[in-house]
């Protein structure tokens, strides 16, 4: 299997380079599974019956919008972690918190390692069009496969999310961790 990303030239509308023809990267989604379709490819796999299954996963979803609501990070065994977090703009000021600093509420997934070492292995293969939607270049990846990693500071790609990044509300970093 490969990860298919399609490189666009686009014409820039904003910016130092606005006017210029630049190739912009995406990955290409094939689609999006449908829960059932989930259901019925594990039940497959697994001997287990549709219907417990999707009693399973309704009952899994509802338990992790509870516990994420109170501030936990959930363990989905095979995939990772998923806790909510908020993007907010920083003051000098105790006096000046207030609720209107944030910007975004957010859904943060750390994969586990099993899943970064599966992504990290993955092939990428890059389709790359001019302007007029002509195939001009095919690549197939060969990059170290190097991996984001948001929970990480010293990982360079991700230093600037992590600056605005805040515990779930009623955490406070040293009490009752």
């Amino acid at each position: 299997m490969a990860i298919k990303v399609k490189a666009m030239e686009r014409q820039l509308k904003v910016g130092k380079d606005a006017g210029q023809y630049r190739f912009m990267m995406q990955t290409e989604i094939y689609n999006t599974l449908t829960a059932q379709k989930v259901i019925s490819e594990a039940s497959v796999r697994s001997g287990i019956a549709e219907g417990a299954l999707s009693a399973a996963w309704d009952a899994i979803g509802q338990v992790v919008k509870v516990w994420a609501t109170e501030g936990h990070s959930i363990a989905i065994p095979g995939l990772g972690n998923m806790r909510f977090g908020v993007r907010a703009t920083s003051v000098d000021d105790v006096n000046k918190v207030s609720s209107g600093l944030i910007t975004a509420r957010r859904v943060i997934f750390t994969p586990s390692v099993e899943i970064k070492d599966e992504l990290k292995s993955t092939s990428i293969n890059i389709t790359c069009f001019d302007r007029d939607g002509k195939i001009v270049k095919r690549v197939t990846s060969s990059d170290p496969g190097k991996i984001e990693d948001p929970e990480d500071p010293n990982n360079s790609s991700s230093e600037n999310q992590n600056l605005n990044n805040t515990q779930p509300s009623g955490n406070v970093p040293g009490e009752g961790d």
